[in-house]
C-alpha cells in the first residue's frame, strides 16, 4: 500500500506535484483485487454455516451489549459491524435480497462469495478480470433461462402448496413447526387481491405485533387488528360486542389559538360561562361521534379529559394515540373510513368488528379488535419463551410470509435442498462446453460455484460434502430432476417427495445479485482511500503539562 504523499507526479524543475491528499491511502491493480475477493470471501465464510436446515444460529452483540442470535443471513451481516467496503457490497446484497424477495439472504452471500473464490483462482492463472466478468454475465443468463425451464408452475391460491413453500422457509428457523407455516399462509391469502389474471400481496397489510410469554405454539392469527393501546378511561366499557367503530385523525380537544390572543375576564361569572363554552364543545363532539352510531372511537389524536368523561357516560369504547400505520390497516381491517372532521362523521363511516375487548399482556393492556367480516389487514401475534426468541421467530416468520407473497404474485416453484442449483449447473456445463476461449472457463467456474449451495447443506448436515457431489452429479446426469440433499437423512433424495419447495423468484434473485455484486467487486483494480478525520484534541485542564494528551 503506498501513501499519496509522494504521487510520483514532478514538474520540470523536479519539483513533486503533489496529486492526492495528504494521508490518503491507495492500492493498486492485483493487490485491490485480492483485498476485495478476501473481503468478500470473509463475509461469506461467517454466513456459511447458517444455511439450511442444519445450519447453526450466531450470536451477535453490539456496542450497547444488545444479542441478536439469529440465523437470518440479511440480520447476521447487517447486524455485523463491517468497515471494509467491499464487504459492505455484500452486505447490501443481502439487505437487496430481504427487501425484494424476503428469502434466499444466506444463499446470496454464499453464492457471491463462491463466484469472488473461483475468480481469484482464474486471475492468478492470468484470466483478466474483464473476460471473467463476461463470462460470469453471459453464464448468468442463461442460469435464468434454465431455472425457468425446470420451474413447475403452481395455482396461486392452492393452500396445500403454499404450506409446503412456507414449511420450507421455516425449516431452518426456530419457528419450524406446521402450525405457524400454516398461519402464514393464511394471513397472505386473507390480504391477496386480484388484480386483473394476477394477485397483488401488500405485507404491510399483515401487522406483527410480538409478546414474549407462553410458547411458540400461543402465535396467532387474529382477523382483525391488535393495537399496543389501552382503553382511554376507567369508567368505559373494556368489551363492546357487534362493534361500530369510528376512526378519528383530528383531536377531541378544543384547539388553541394560532396568535397569541388575550381574554379579558372581569367577573366570576364570565369565567363561568367561558369554562361551559368549552364543555360545551367538546360536549357537541362527542354528541357527534355518538349520533353517527359508534360504540367504539379509535382516535389518531388526543382526547380531552371531559370529552373521555362524555364518551364513558355513552358507554363509548376509546383508544387515543394510534399510530397513522395502525389507523390504515383499521380501516382496512374493519371496513371503515378515517375521518378527519368530526363534524362529517356519519353511519357509513363506520367499519364493523364482533368484538373489541382490552387484554391484559404481561404488563401492558392491548386493544383486540377482532372478527372482521372479510378483513384486508390481519394481525399475527408472535408469543415466545423469551424476547430472543419472539424477535427470532418474527424474523422468520417474515421470511415465510415473502416466500408465499412471491408465490402468490408469480405461482411457479423448484424443488428445494440444492436440487434445482445441481440441475442448472449440469445444464450450464454442457452449454459452456460451446463457449470459445478464456470464457469458457468462467462459464464452467459459475456452475462450479453454484454447486457450493447443495455442498454446504451437506457440510451443515455433517455429511462428506464430495461423497454428495459426486452422487448429486451422477444422479442429473441421469436425468433425476429433483434430486437434492437431504440433510435429515443424510442421502441424496428426491425433494418433491419430501415436500421441500422453493419460490422461483427466490432462486432468480440470488443468481441475478449474486453474479452482479461479484462482477462489481471484480472490475475494481484501484481503491483510494481518504486518511480519517483526526479526532479533537481534549483541551489540557489547569496545570497539566503541554503534550499529556497527544494523539494515538
Amino acid at each position: 500500500m503506498s501513501t499519496a504523499r509522494a504521487v510520483p507526479a514532478v514538474t520540470q524543475s523536479g519539483q513533486p506535484v503533489l496529486i492526492l491528499k495528504e494521508g490518503t491511502s491507495q492500492t493498486k491493480g492485483r493487490e485491490a483485487q485480492r483485498n476485495n475477493i478476501m473481503a468478500g470471501k470473509i463475509i461469506g465464510e461467517v454466513v456459511k454455516t447458517a444455511l439450511g436446515p442444519r445450519g447453526m444460529d450466531k450470536m451477535l452483540v453490539d456496542t450497547f451489549g444488545d444479542v441478536t442470535i439469529t440465523n437470518d443471513g440479511a440480520t447476521i451481516v447487517d447486524e455485523m459491524d463491517v468497515q471494509h467496503p467491499a464487504a459492505k457490497m455484500m452486505v447490501e446484497v443481502a439487505k437487496t435480497t430481504d427487501k425484494e424477495v424476503g428469502d434466499g439472504t444466506t444463499s446470496v452471500v454464499v453464492l457471491a462469495s463462491s463466484l469472488l473464490d473461483k475468480a481469484e483462482a482464474l486471475i492468478d492463472k492470468n484470466v483478466h478480470p474483464t473476460i471473467i466478468v463476461d463470462g460470469y454475465r453471459k453464464a448468468a443468463e442463461k442460469a435464468l433461462e434454465f431455472y425457468d425451464k425446470i420451474a413447475i408452475k403452481v395455482d396461486p391460491l392452492d393452500k396445500v402448496m403454499l404450506g409446503k413453500i412456507a414449511l420450507t422457509s421455516v425449516a431452518s428457523k426456530l419457528v419450524s413447526e406446521k402450525y405457524l407455516a400454516d398461519l402464514t399462509v393464511d394471513a397472505v391469502l386473507q390480504v391477496a387481491q386480484k388484480s386483473g389474471d394476477q394477485y397483488k400481496v401488500d405485507i404491510d397489510d399483515i401487522k406483527v405485533e410480538k409478546k414474549p410469554g407462553e410458547s411458540l405454539m400461543q402465535t396467532k392469527l387474529i382477523q382483525g387488528i391488535v393495537l399496543d393501546k389501552e382503553v382511554v378511561h376507567s369508567s368505559m366499557p373494556k368489551r363492546v360486542e357487534n362493534a361500530k367503530i369510528a376512526l378519528l385523525d383530528c383531536a377531541l380537544e378544543i384547539e388553541k389559538t394560532e396568535f397569541d390572543a388575550k381574554i379579558n375576564i372581569e367577573s366570576p361569572d364570565q369565567m363561568k360561562a367561558f369554562l361551559d363554552e368549552e364543555e360545551q364543545m367538546l360536549k357537541d363532539m362527542v354528541g357527534k361521534v355518538v349520533k353517527s352510531g359508534a360504540n367504539v372511537l379509535v382516535c389518531q389524536k388526543g382526547i380531552d379529559d371531559v370529552a373521555q368523561h362524555y364518551l364513558a357516560k355513552a358507554g363509548v369504547l376509546a383508544v387515543r394515540r394510534a399510530k397513522q400505520s395502525d389507523m390504515e390497516k383499521l380501516a382496512k381491517a374493519v371496513g371503515g373510513r378515517v375521518v378527519s372532521n368530526v363534524d362529517s362523521l356519519t353511519k357509513d363511516d363506520l367499519g364493523y368488528a364482533k368484538l373489541v375487548e382490552e387484554r391484559k399482556i404481561e404488563e401492558d393492556k392491548w386493544t383486540f379488535i377482532e372478527g372482521c367480516k372479510n378483513p384486508r389487514s390481519v394481525t399475527l401475534l408472535v408469543r415466545g419463551g423469551t424476547q430472543r426468541v419472539v424477535d427470532e421467530a418474527d424474523r422468520s416468520l417474515h421470511d415465510s410470509i415473502c416466500v408465499v407473497r412471491d408465490v402468490v404474485q408469480k405461482p411457479k416453484v423448484v424443488a428445494g435442498g440444492g436440487a434445482p442449483e445441481a440441475q442448472v449447473a449440469s445444464e450450464l456445463r454442457e452449454w459452456a462446453e460451446k463457449l470459445s476461449g478464456r470464457e469458457q472457463l468462467a462459464a464452467l467456474d459459475f456452475a462450479e460455484a453454484l454447486e457450493s449451495i447443495p455442498l454446504i447443506l451437506a457440510e451443515n448436515a455433517g455429511l462428506d460434502p464430495i461423497d454428495i457431489l459426486v452422487d448429486l452429479r451422477s444422479r442429473h446426469q441421469k436425468g433425476e430432476l429433483w434430486s437434492g440433499v437431504d440433510a435429515f437423512s443424510g442421502k441424496v433424495q428426491d425433494m418433491t417427495k419430501l415436500n421441500v419447495y422453493e419460490p422461483l423468484s427466490v432462486k432468480e434473485q440470488i443468481v441475478k445479485s449474486a453474479s452482479e455484486v461479484a462482477t462489481m467487486i471484480l472490475r475494481i483494480d484501484d481503491v483510494i482511500a481518504a486518511s480519517k478525520m483526526k479526532e479533537p484534541m481534549p483541551p489540557k485542564g489547569p496545570g497539566e503539562e503541554a503534550g499529556k494528551f497527544g494523539e494515538d
